[in-house]
């Protein structure tokens, strides 16, 4: 599509579920849950610009370019409206592909996105450096790379909670061997993450989510964005469905994927498709937040890591 190659994954039939990763992840990601959510759906799995098979060209890497992108890829595919699961980046690319393009959006689950506060690890910010590029030049490097991921995938085996989430992480660091990956990367994160943390959310758009549901599912022990960027979710989407779930990280749908595939299909089979009202769409825009981002902000308090906490209307 627009001369880029773009790699893509589809199982299964039924209604469309739209699966996007996060930041250096590819549709792999979505390995433990994809058959699962295609026994029931049409799933599509995308690698983003810039991640796995797909090209890696200078482009444009903000959330309105890949919003675009899906937007594309699900026309070419023949699929008009889809239910969007976005995981850390790949949340903030579902909230801007809804917000974009509601005619399209049927449901939003969000799994441990971005978006929802400032707060984001050390790591990431680091990629917004002048010098991250030459950096991970070095660190590249056959020997150290090799090294780095063998020690990475041997702390994550360890059953630390805190390094479960290490054994991803040294995938993603093995794919920057690749130069245009680390140049895609580093143009991804300076366009939603500054040295404070991240800059691009939510709050001041939340409104507009009341006829499109929503599902929040985070990690209680995630150490990549933390737990409490969930019950920011409860406070600027009210009639979000939040759940939480012990023992997992930063990519709870491959701590706990069976847990997960049954959270999100139950979340469609009892939700009704938003379905784009226009007129309503041009009154809410008119008529803007009833609370400020900074009120809803303020207004939050962290959830209790537990097994599940749920707000939706009739849950």
């Amino acid at each position: 599509m627009h001369g880029h190659r773009r790699a893509y994954v589809r199982r299964g039939s039924g209604p469309a579920l739209l699966l996007l990763h996060g930041l250096g992840c590819d549709h792999t990601t979505w390995a433990p849950v994809m058959e699962s959510l295609a026994r029931t759906h049409t799933v599509i799995a995308p690698d983003l610009l810039g991640h796995g098979e797909s090209d890696k060209p200078r482009a444009d890497y903000s959330l309105g370019g890949y919003a675009n992108g899906m937007r594309d890829l699900l026309t070419v595919l023949g699929i008009d409206r889809v239910t969007v699961v976005g995981h850390s980046f790949g949340g903030g690319v579902a909230m801007q592909f809804a917000y974009q393009f509601p005619e399209r959006a049927e449901r939003l689950v969000l799994v441990s996105s971005g978006g929802l506060g400032p707060e984001v690890s050390p790591a990431i910010r680091a990629i917004t450096t002048p010098g991250f590029h030459q950096a991970m030049s070095v660190l590249a490097a056959p020997g150290l790379r090799h090294v780095t991921t063998a020690a990475m995938r041997l702390l994550a085996s360890t059953g630390v909670s805190q390094l479960r989430d290490l054994d991803e992480v040294a995938d993603i660091y093995d794919s920057f061997k690749d130069p245009r990956k680390r140049a895609a990367i580093a143009h991804v994160v300076r366009a939603v993450v500054d040295w404070k943390g991240q800059i691009v959310t939510m709050a001041d758009r939340a409104y507009l989510t009341e006829a499109m549901p929503m599902c929040v599912v985070w990690g209680a022990e995630d150490q990549v964005i933390p737990v409490t960027h969930a019950s920011n979710a409860s406070a600027l989407a009210p009639t979000a469905r939040i759940e939480v779930l012990p023992n997992a990280g930063h990519f709870p749908h491959k701590d706990h994927p069976e847990r997960f595939a049954k959270i999100v299909r139950d979340f469609i089979r009892s939700t009704e498709p938003s379905h784009h009202d226009r007129e309503r769409w041009r009154e809410l825009l008119d008529e803007g937040a009833s609370v400020s981002p900074i009120q809803a902000q303020a207004g939050s308090s962290p959830l209790t890591p537990v097994h599940s906490v749920r707000r939706a209307a009739g849950a």
